[in-house]
């Protein structure tokens, strides 16, 4: 198994940035994809971004692209997603998980704890 933590959240006003941070502990990291998501309060979990074991890769939320970007280092087990230019509708708690190169929430096995991102308007 592996253990996924996530930091880099906090209070941010609009139009600012953030960067998170989701370190791997356990098997072999580079092998896997790397997947963020994200859940609102009284929503369902959403695909964010995505990246091959390679980081040759990506996927982003079609509502995303161009404000999120993001990357991994497999030297250091770590996948980081860039945000800039948030809104408040950004608002939610983001997870990092590892497993399949796709948009969806059921081809990823492994999920951190989640990191808090609040935007204020």
């Amino acid at each position: 198994q592996v253990q996924l933590v996530e930091s880099g959240g906090g209070l941010v006003q609009s139009g600012g940035s953030l960067r998170l941070t989701c370190t791997a502990f356990g098997r072999t990291f580079r092998s896997y994809a790397m997947g963020w998501f994200r859940q609102a309060p009284g929503k369902d979990r959403e695909f964010v971004a995505t990246i091959t074991w390679g980081g040759g890769s990506t996927i982003y939320a079609d509502s995303l692209k161009g404000r999120f970007t993001i990357s991994r280092d497999n030297a250091k087990n770590t996948v980081y997603l860039q945000m800039n230019g948030l809104k408040p509708e950004d608002t939610a708690v983001y997870y990092c998980a590892t497993g399949t190169f796709i948009k969806h929430a059921w081809g990823y096995d492994s999920w951190g704890q989640g990191t808090q991102v609040t935007v204020s308007s």
